[in-house]
């Protein structure tokens, strides 16, 4: 997921900076407006969150269906309130890793690498290239995820403008 979340923010700039400059991409198959660019991120977007074969989100906590047995060492380690023994490396790896129990805590918000090139996912701990969270999966995924919520902001503030103007009518 970590390509998918770079593009999509990427095409979200792009299409921003080509709205802007009241321009469209021109390429050797034709023109994209800047709107269909960024109707291309949130299909992505869609895809990352469960609209896809698996019908899982590769976001960690979101929907009904996502990975429960992330690959990182916070996440699949039980609580210190909960388990108060020492927890080493030695003990993190061969006490909680090789479990195939889900991890037993959510770590809410983390992007996965997601499925193979067939779409197909298998949510094991040990399955790092699918399973393990990274930085640099999720944060283009924030700033994709801000600039939807500022484009839905900027929309129903039009759509109450359009309501107050009617209304004065």
């Amino acid at each position: 997921m970590q390509y998918v979340s770079t593009a999509s923010f990427l095409l979200t700039v792009y299409s921003d900076h080509l709205r802007k400059s009241n321009t469209d991409l021109e390429c050797h198959e034709g023109t994209v407006t800047p709107e269909e660019m960024l109707e291309f991120a949130k299909s992505q977007i869609d895809y990352i969150l469960g609209s896809n074969p698996m019908e899982t989100s590769y976001l960690v906590g979101y929907g009904p269906k996502y990975p429960i047995r992330v690959h990182h060492r916070g996440a699949s380690i039980a609580s210190y309130k909960e388990h108060k023994g020492f927890i080493g490396c030695t003990q993190g790896y061969d006490n909680w890793f090789g479990r195939s129990e889900p991890n037993p805590s959510v770590l809410v918000g983390a992007l996965v690498g997601g499925p193979d090139h067939r779409d197909e996912f298998v949510d094991r701990r040990d399955n790092y290239v699918q399973t393990e969270a990274c930085t640099y999966n999720t944060a283009p995924l924030v700033g994709v995820f801000a600039r939807l919520i500022e484009l839905e902001q900027q929309k129903l503030e039009e759509e109450d403008v359009s309501l107050v103007a009617t209304y004065k009518r």
